[in-house]
């Protein structure tokens, strides 16, 4: 799970590095490598890519790369740990969707972490002079995307082979994002190749190690180790890119990190109790 957040971490890097692009533009390089390096094990593991659940696997691709856009655009204008952090109030959503979608009922209790966390949104907002109102506002609606995305992943569990899931979420955002920059290209020079084609390496090499994790060990710890990407966020930001950090932006963090944490933990233990009860 470390040599997952790790990758990721690296993704954030190489996409940072490329902030003069088009965001929609670096949406199209790393789904189309994405995709390229997930045909491939399709092939050698004999997997038919088509897939059954055609509207499911459309509405995850179509969430997941408005998801991917809006996440890349924070990048690109915030402090590399601030867009991180927002990014991860994710699960909030994913759980309020769930509870629209699917019924699940959610405690009282979890409402109270759900509050601390946005606490801490507002603090990184109210403190942080390069997040603006509007800036703020497409980072909530890239975690809202991803809670929508993950629960159509969810949706297609046992129905639909990782891969293609997978693949269909990189094709979709790679002819999205091909369309949306056919209108607005700017030609990458030098580095920005290397950097583009990374992304979808590393991206690749995240989601790998990130699989092994869930399929060795228990969601609930996985899930908990995850959000020790904000430190390599805060270590990048700061040695890679000379971002600087005010130690109440260091509180604002603690406070999303720790509401969604205890959620988290909270929402396993309740699952864990109902299980035993049946």
């Amino acid at each position: 799970m470390m040599a997952a957040i790790f990758f990721f971490a690296l993704m954030n890097i190489c996409i940072k590095k490329v902030s003069h692009l088009p965001a929609m533009e670096i949406v199209f390089f790393r789904c189309f490598t994405a995709a390229i390096i997930a045909l491939f094990f399709l092939r050698k593991y004999k997997i038919n890519w088509v897939g059954s659940n055609r509207k499911l696997l459309l509405l995850r691709g179509l969430f997941g790369t408005f998801a991917l856009y809006t996440f890349f655009v924070t990048l690109q204008k915030m402090p590399l740990a601030t867009a991180v952090t927002i990014q991860y109030t994710s699960p909030i959503f994913t759980t309020l969707i769930a509870s629209i979608l699917f019924g699940e009922k959610i405690p009282g209790l979890q409402y109270l972490f759900f509050l601390v966390s946005f606490i801490g949104v507002a603090v990184l907002k109210g403190f942080d002079g390069n997040v603006s109102t509007p800036l703020l506002f497409v980072g909530l609606l890239s975690a809202l995307s991803s809670g929508f995305a993950y629960n159509f992943v969810r949706s297609l569990k046992e129905k639909e082979h990782p891969l293609v899931v997978v693949l269909h979420f990189q094709l979709i955002g790679a002819i999205i994002g091909a369309a949306f920059s056919a209108f607005n290209w700017q030609a990458p020079v030098g580095t920005d190749w290397l950097f583009l084609i990374l992304t979808g390496i590393f991206t690749h090499l995240g989601q790998l190690n990130l699989t092994k994790a869930l399929q060795q060990e228990a969601v609930g710890v996985v899930s908990s180790i995850n959000y020790l990407g904000v430190i390599y966020a805060f270590i990048f930001g700061i040695v890679i890119f000379k971002e600087q950090y005010a130690f109440i932006n260091i509180i604002g963090t603690f406070f999303v990190l720790a509401g969604v944490l205890m959620s988290v933990f909270f929402q396993r233990k309740s699952d864990l109790s109902h299980a035993i009860s049946k």
